[in-house]
């Protein structure tokens, strides 16, 4: 099976040499599992897109993820969380071209529309502009993004 990459005007890495969170071997699968579970059907780049989400979520340590301070936390997060996680799927182990993705939004690529994405849903119809009081960031699929303001979270920014 063949993947295809990510427009380059698509990704925006945050021009660190460190990593953009800390991670153990372990939180490497755990994000792996769950960009798999949550976003498989959306293809690499819908993956990616969830990644960028989760890690966003451990950055920002703002709004409905101010006490997330790292992958684990936030994976299992309740009430707030990912659906994924109720799933069994979510619990097979994680595969290498998962782990490879994980690794990149954990390293600090970021992709359009989940650039600065604290959240993503799948509404029945068109994407709403605002969705909480968040702003829709763009659409990819059948997912629509949503980002909090610099304000609200300096830490995603």
């Amino acid at each position: 099976m063949s993947i295809s990459k990510p427009s380059p005007k698509n990704v925006q890495n945050r021009g660190e040499e460190m990593p953009a969170v800390r991670a153990t071997d372990a939180d490497v699968k755990l994000l792996a599992r769950l960009l798999r579970a949550e976003a498989e059907g959306e293809g690499r780049l819908g993956m990616l897109l969830v990644g960028n989400v989760g890690v966003n979520r451990v950055l920002g340590r703002c709004l409905d993820f101010k006490d997330i301070t790292n992958i684990r936390q936030m994976v299992f997060q309740s009430p707030g969380g990912f659906e994924a996680i109720q799933k069994g799927y979510f619990y097979q182990p994680a595969r290498q071209s998962e782990i490879g993705l994980a690794r990149k939004v954990i390293n600090g690529n970021r992709y359009h529309p989940a650039n600065f994405s604290l959240w993503f849903f799948k509404p029945a119809g068109p994407c709403p502009a605002q969705w909480y009081n968040q702003w829709n960031s763009g659409k990819y699929k059948s997912h629509c993004f949503y980002h909090p303001t610099q304000a609200d979270c300096p830490g995603v920014y």
